[in-house]
């Protein structure tokens, strides 16, 4: 039989006795035919487990309302400029802000302390956090082989699933109803998942309650992300027209040839002041978001959830060889030895180095498959096709490896085990899509030697670039890559789930019987959805993205246009999904995005470093500014300037010309010297100024606003006077209760 349910408890703490007598006296429900039964198991605590749990997990306390604050800065600016701001939306039931402190089980906090996304009550198959946290601990075999809690008995196919129920459907009643009366899934889809809520803010608030923090804050910052999107597409579809613009009144003297032109369409001095500003760009987003992120955690109380409150994983508990006391806390916890982990994880990152090793000689294979000289842009375009295809295979297969690696290494939080386990999948990730185009913009056409002394490689010629230009190949490589795995995720995240959906309803269709024409109920209805396998893969990709319109954004202007036309669907697409075709996630807390963010910053200063070398390196920009300075500030005779005489060996084609800066018997020239010196000067320069603005910019922008600050200050005070209160208060009440015994 299949089961969807949770296990029963061992009852170790007295807590846990109250909840296996409300557990015991629930119902099973099942859905039968004649040869399978589904049960579906009711799950709900009473408020002595809640107490408990909410102590024992720190969560925050209401002590005081105040007036739910206004984050958008874009509409604070448009108000005090009086214009209309189409992007706001009034929603019902807008949750409240409080004033909180640290929950403690005593008068000051009633059952007013739990919002709906910690404790579900009464639903079936309800699993708050507090009472998820219950299932995930409990032990059901041996501690040492990690028999332990719900997600292992449904990864051994014990239980078929455990979730939380939606709060009723998401479609809209057939009748007007008042916005107030609509539940919360209903306001989600009505004011959020809808296409045509494209142009409107997200109800960031109304995520948190329904979802929890974590998935709250990712499309807090997906929104953020692509609202600051928008500049940057307006900036590179400008540099990319000016591009335009300047094929056929910039472009050198005596140029015939098409190839030519089209290479300067993306090798101009816009494509210069452009990854200066993205630069720019890309440092100050990360700097704004900080304080964003900052405001956010600390509205939704989880400003020092990382730091403070976060426990031990269930599995790191099952399988730790010994109990310590935490140095912090002074509590005794399971304790894995330092010096193991890091064994483990020198282990795993070996496994992760031969495993990039393995993908760049699988790429080397595609190289030597399609590249070859001469083959002109079906070959490259085939190239990236088959590229991007290996990409995608190999992601999944890592994936898997990266995950078993991340087990093994013991993390002790949920945090670092997601950390640890984002890095490695990142980093290989990283070496698979940015492969093709780091060889391109940097390797391709430099080792090919002169004629009749040309660089081989395995029996064959050094490929060379085209006539255009490497910078044309490369923007070439990047637009089928980054729009190619974008438009293939896109199709997934649309198609996939209804697919699985279907899959799952036939299923319970067959069980439940063709004749039995009863509606389905709540827990059926969410059972045929699709399970939440988390954000992972929804980070990854748009953090790919962003490296995509920075790292190579001299070479694909209109890479910014691109990403913003995709998240705008992605954001649909995801709301979408969470809303109407996902089971209800366990709404777990954050206060920030993690790793994610560091990996942001990385790629934020490495695009600085890589856009300095694809200007001075694989772009004309520098020769031409050498020619302009030295000899004609038209440019003409340029063409001829950059072409070298073959040497009079080489007797294949007399009077043979290549590009390149050498003299007739092959040594390089003068010029060559000097354009090298040039080249790294730019090199040093760039990366110079562009530093010390960013860490101006840095410097300007604190990470938390002054005006958070004294709000955290307000809430410190308010929290000892309540406390301060509540003492007064028990202490009144002992001593009425001591005289009247008296």
């Amino acid at each position: 039989a299949c089961y969807i349910a949770s296990p029963q408890f061992s009852g170790q703490r007295e807590t846990h006795a109250s909840f296996n007598q409300s557990w015991k006296k629930d119902r099973m429900r099942e859905t039968a035919s004649e040869k399978k039964t589904i049960h579906y198991l009711n799950l709900s605590a009473p408020w002595d487990v809640l107490v408990y749990y909410a102590e024992e997990l720190i969560l925050r306390a209401p002590l005081q309302a105040q007036p739910n604050p206004n984050f958008n800065t874009s509409d604070r600016i448009l108000r005090k400029l009086y214009i209309p701001n189409l992007m706001v939306e009034s929603l019902p039931n807008r949750p409240l802000d409080y004033y909180t402190c640290a929950f403690r089980n005593q008068p000051i906090c009633g059952q007013k302390c739990f919002t709906s996304h910690y404790v579900i009550l009464i639903w079936p198959i309800g699993c708050p956090w507090q009472v998820y946290e219950l299932l995930a601990r409990t032990v059901y075999g041996k501690r040492k082989r990690a028999e332990v809690g719900v997600a292992r008995l449904l990864n051994e196919g014990a239980y078929t699933a455990a979730f939380p129920l939606h709060e009723g459907p998401f479609e809209l009643p057939e009748y007007e109803v008042h916005p107030d009366e609509l539940n919360q899934r209903q306001v989600l889809f009505r004011y959020w998942a809808r296409w045509s809520k494209w142009y409107k803010y997200q109800p960031l608030d109304h995520i948190r309650e329904y979802f929890g923090e974590k998935i709250a804050l990712y499309f807090a910052w997906l929104g953020f992300y692509t609202a600051w999107l928008l500049p940057a597409a307006v900036v590179g579809a400008f540099v990319f027209v000016s591009g335009l613009m300047s094929m056929g009144t910039n472009t050198p003297a005596h140029v015939v040839c098409m190839c030519w032109q089209v290479g300067y369409l993306f090798d101009h001095p816009g494509t210069v002041f452009f990854s200066v500003f993205m630069s720019f760009w890309a440092v100050t987003f990360l700097e704004y978001w900080k304080r964003k992120m900052a405001t956010l955690a600390h509205h939704w109380d989880c400003m020092d959830f990382q730091e403070e409150e976060e426990r031990p994983r269930p599995e790191f508990a099952a399988m730790a060889p010994s109990i310590e006391y935490n140095p912090v806390t002074g509590v005794k916890e399971p304790y894995f030895p330092e010096r193991a982990r890091l064994s483990r994880m020198l282990t795993g990152s070996m496994v992760i180095i031969i495993m990039l090793r393995f993908s760049v000689c699988v790429w080397g294979c595609v190289c030597v498959c399609f590249f070859f000289p001469q083959a002109g842009n079906i070959a490259n375009i085939s190239s990236s096709m088959v590229n991007l295809a290996l990409i995608l295979l190999m992601g999944q297969v890592y994936t898997a490896l990266a995950l078993q690696l991340t087990k093994w290494e013991m993390h002790r939080t949920q945090t670092q085990y997601e950390d640890a386990f984002t890095f490695k999948v990142f980093v290989f990730q990283f070496v698979n899509f940015y492969s093709s185009p780091f060889y391109v913009a940097f390797f391709k056409g430099r080792f090919v030697g002169y004629p009749g002394h040309y660089g081989t490689l395995l029996g064959m010629r050094n490929e060379e670039c085209g006539p255009g230009g490497c910078l044309i190949e490369l923007a070439e490589q990047l637009f089928i890559i980054m729009v190619g795995k974008q438009l293939i995720s896109n199709v997934q995240e649309f198609v996939i789930p209804y697919v699985k959906a279907w899959q799952q309803k036939r299923a319970l269709n067959k069980v439940r019987g063709t004749q039995n024409s009863q509606e389905p109920r709540r827990w059926e209805e969410d059972y045929q959805l699709v399970e939440c396998e988390g954000l992972f893969e929804e980070y990854l990709e748009i953090v790919l993205q962003f490296g995509f319109i920075t790292i190579f954004v001299a070479a694909f202007p209109l890479a910014p246009l691109f990403a913003l036309l995709n998240n705008w669907a992605e954001v649909r697409l995801d709301a979408h999904k969470f809303v109407c075709e996902y089971r209800r996630p366990v709404a777990e807390r954050a206060q920030n995005i993690g790793v994610w963010f560091n990996i942001l910053e990385a790629l934020s200063h490495l695009s600085v470093i890589v856009n300095a070398f694809l200007i001075a390196f694989t772009s004309d920009f520098l020769p031409r500014l050498l020619y302009q300075y030295k000899f004609d500030n038209d440019l003409n005779g340029y063409v001829n300037f950059t072409l070298a005489y073959a040497p009079p060996s080489y007797t294949s084609h007399p009077m043979c010309r290549y590009k390149a800066f050498r003299d007739n018997n092959g040594n390089y020239t003068l010029i060559y010297w000097e354009l090298l010196a040039v080249r790294l000067g730019f090199i040093i320069a760039f990366e110079h100024v562009v530093f010390i603005v960013l860490r101006a910019i840095d410097w300007m922008v604190p990470d938390v606003p002054e005006s958070l600050g004294l709000k955290v200050k307000r809430e410190r005070y308010l929290a000892k006077q309540a406390l301060a209160d509540n003492q007064e208060a028990l202490l009144v009440s002992h001593r009425g209760s001591a005289s009247s015994q008296g």
